[in-house]
């Protein structure tokens, strides 16, 4: 049974920072490429960053503007995303991705495996 497991949200100040974990089983890690969208209430899921399986390129959105950072440890099955200078409009639910497929798509329907999601609020 494949499962992405996330952890690390939280509550955290304005300009703080967080690390969030995605913890993947029941799949060959080191062949998806990993990736972390986050979800507002009453909007559609939105990419936020990815990591590719083979040459560990990433893609940012361009409201991350320098301050995220994604890393994977194929050892451990974990994909990481390091958070910092949190505002208080990156509140909401961080979800995990994988998928066999490293382009970047419009549509979330074309993502394979999510996880459950992980609450990130962030106070001024």
């Amino acid at each position: 049974q494949v499962q992405l497991v996330e952890s690390g949200g939280g509550l955290v100040q304005a300009g703080g920072s967080l690390r969030l974990s995605c913890v993947a089983s029941g799949l060959t890690f080191s062949t998806y490429t990993m990736g972390w969208f986050r979800q507002r209430p009453g909007k559609e899921r939105e990419f936020v960053v990815r990591i590719n399986w083979s040459d560990l390129a990433t893609w940012f959105a361009s409201f991350v503007k320098g301050r995220f950072t994604i890393s994977r440890d194929n050892a451990k099955n974990t994909v990481y995303l390091q958070m910092s200078s949190l505002a208080p409009e990156d509140t909401t639910e961080y979800y995990c991705e994988a998928s066999k497929d490293s382009r970047i798509w419009t549509s979330v329907s074309r993502y394979e495996l999510w996880g459950q999601g992980t609450q990130v609020s962030v106070y001024s």
